[in-house]
């Protein structure tokens, strides 16, 4: 799952960073909020969700969620605030934000909101994405195949995410490298074969499809 995180204090932003990534999230961090429209512009269809900070520089939070609204994307943006009135929530949530966040708060129940975020967006109520074969737990971040858990890194996790988010769906090289490799990464030309490989190997070969010059799926058969 990618994530962008607007946050200008580079404490906090650090630490999400560091929080994130530490479970498998890809991250990418800007620290202001025009950086933020940029990147929520240039990359729309990359970021699963956003973790913007109220009070920003140059544009506030609330610009930004209007600017990206008004602009059409409707990416799930998740409001991490020391705001806690009533007003400064009507605000945001009628501005366009999705839920609040008041600082300090627990790691935990930042991905907990993180990824109920990601299920409505998806229009998903079970934190299961499955297929006739696979089930990808987003809760617990595991893979079983009929019953029996699949011990997958980091980035083969994410490549079967970004697969079975959409089963039957084809995705080409440039999308699935988009959903999990954020800006800072070096990503070699024949990554996501190479991922791909290994995660047939784990899951099956007949469970991921090729359609030669166009891109990937994930089987929806057994």
């Amino acid at each position: 799952m990618r994530v962008l995180i607007v946050e200008d204090d580079p404490m906090i932003g650090a630490s999400l960073v560091r929080g994130l990534t530490d479970e498998g999230y890809v991250v990418d961090w800007v620290h202001d909020g025009a950086q933020a429209e940029t990147a929520l512009q240039n990359g729309a269809n990359e970021f699963h969700v956003a973790l913007l900070d109220w009070g920003l520089p140059r544009k506030s939070g609330i610009e930004v969620i209007r600017h990206i609204r008004r602009a059409g994307n409707n990416i799930p943006v998740l409001v991490i605030t020391a705001r806690d009135s009533l007003n400064d929530r009507v605000l945001g949530l009628d501005q366009g934000a999705d839920d609040f966040l008041v600082k300090p708060f627990e790691l935990a129940e930042l991905k907990a909101r993180i990824r109920a975020l990601v299920r409505r967006h998806s229009g998903r109520v079970k934190p299961e994405l499955k297929t006739a074969v696979l089930s990808l737990d987003t809760t617990s971040r595991t893979v079983t195949r009929d019953g029996r858990r699949i011990q997958l890194t980091a980035r083969e996790y994410a490549l079967l995410h970004a697969l079975m988010q959409r089963p039957g769906t084809l995705l080409s090289r440039a999308q699935l490298e988009a959903r999990i490799y954020g800006w800072a990464d070096s990503v070699e030309s024949n990554a996501i074969e190479f991922l791909l490989h290994g995660l047939r190997q784990k899951i099956g070969g007949e469970q991921i499809e090729n359609v030669r010059g166009i891109g990937w799926r994930v089987a929806t058969g057994p």
